[in-house]
């Protein structure tokens, strides 16, 4: 009788365990996920911003056309990215569009009077504040990322990985480049 209850015992607590490492996996996983949609939320805002700042420019900049094309064509490739689940494609759309908007404040220096515009200081503000909500994005992207690939290295939630259908996550790394603030010179 005392083995049965010690055996049954020994059971539940296996079931128990297996419950709530299956559960702590995939509760990381969701993070992981949560956290790249974050990502996908602000670039998609700064993707949406950029039609209005273009409008603005080209009231300016009219002999401009090739950088207002070139963060036209960013913008969507960011926009196209955004709906997929690839992170290095994410992270090289994203270059793109910063590199594309880099050229266009380039270009804005030129023009003293579109400088002062409020529509145009308005939405740099914007673009400004997106910029530093797709830097906090990111970072809790890879914080979730780091949290989940331990997880799954480790034992013994690595023993439920399987099961529970959680496997490791790339991180959101910058594209070669993209290390070091950009040079703009005019």
């Amino acid at each position: 009788m005392l083995i049965w209850i010690v055996v049954i015992l020994v059971v539940v607590l296996l079931v128990g365990f297996g419950v709530v490492g299956f559960n702590r996996l995939r509760r990381a996983d969701v993070g992981a996920q949560e956290a790249l949609g974050g990502i996908d939320v602000q670039l998609t805002r700064r993707a949406d911003l950029i039609p209005n700042l273009v409008e603005t420019v080209k009231g300016y900049a009219a002999h401009e056309k090739g950088v207002l094309e070139n963060v036209t064509a960013a913008r969507a490739r960011v926009q196209q990215a955004a709906a997929g689940n690839d992170v290095k494609a994410k992270a090289e759309a994203d270059a793109a569009l910063q590199g594309s908007l880099i050229n266009l404040n380039a270009v804005a220096e030129n023009y003293p009077d579109l400088k002062a515009n409020q529509n145009f200081l308005n939405l740099q503000n914007q673009l400004a504040d997106t910029e530093n909500q797709i830097s906090f994005a990111r970072q809790y992207y890879n914080d979730a990322t780091a949290t989940l690939n331990k997880l799954v290295r480790t034992i013994p939630w690595m023993l439920f990985s399987g099961m529970a259908g959680v496997r490791q996550r790339e991180f959101y790394d910058a594209p070669a480049g993209q290390e070091q603030a950009p040079n703009v010179q005019f």
